[in-house]
């Protein structure tokens, strides 16, 4: 299974760091969407037992399991960004086997239409032909800054060497079909949220050729 099953309607959902991708994926989930986080699936495989464990210390040495024996993301995280050769090694690693888990869940899903959540899909130059439609969760610069200092208690320079390995704003806004602007708390989310459901519900009834209230 080399991509998912796009029988049905499907969204691509991305964003830079600290745009509040999981907030929003959660808001389409509410509604019945089914929603297939890659990053979760890449936390799986790299968890304590994970599928790509053995694979991960075969490749890069023992001291790049923490002593639960989840990948240790700090060691990892430092030394792709030091060295892009081993950024190229952990994907040729991660990525197959996130493929196939996201073809597995997506022949599993349930919902109306299914949303792929994907960090990096517009830097990644093929997801962008495995879905209908990409929206992309958009905030100021300033604003992912502060989210993720925040969250994940990293130094700004950190954050803003994460941002800058990602595509612009203004890319990630030019590539979209749709955008969620997160800046603004919950109740300026839902109805953002709410107006895209109603129109992705109609687009998966016309590509399913059914009305609807059927779905």
């Amino acid at each position: 299974m080399d991509s998912p099953d796009f029988t049905r309607f499907s969204v691509g959902l991305t964003g830079g760091i600290g745009c509040g991708k999981t907030t929003v994926a959660d808001l389409f989930a509410a509604r019945g969407a089914s929603v297939i986080d890659t990053d979760q699936i890449a936390h799986a495989l790299t968890a304590p037992g994970g599928a790509a464990m053995p694979a991960l210390v075969a490749e890069f040495g023992a001291d790049f399991a923490a002593p639960d024996g989840a990948m240790d993301r700090a060691k990892m995280r430092a030394l792709v960004f030091a060295d892009p050769g081993a950024r190229t090694r952990l994907e040729a690693i991660l990525h197959p086997r996130i493929r196939e888990a996201t073809a597995a869940a997506a022949l599993l899903a349930t919902g109306p239409y299914v949303i792929f959540v994907v960090p990096l899909l517009i830097e990644s130059g093929t997801w962008r032909g495995r879905v209908a439609r990409v929206l992309a969760i958009d905030c100021p610069e300033e604003v992912q800054v502060a989210r993720v200092m925040a969250r994940n208690n990293l130094p700004e320079a950190q954050v803003r060497a994460i941002m800058a390995a990602q595509v612009s704003r203004a890319e990630r806004r030019l590539a979209a079909d749709d955008i969620i602007l997160n800046d603004d708390g919950l109740d300026a989310l839902l109805p953002q949220v709410e107006r895209l459901h109603a129109f992705y519900l109609d687009e998966a009834a016309r590509l399913a050729g059914l009305p609807n209230e059927r779905l």
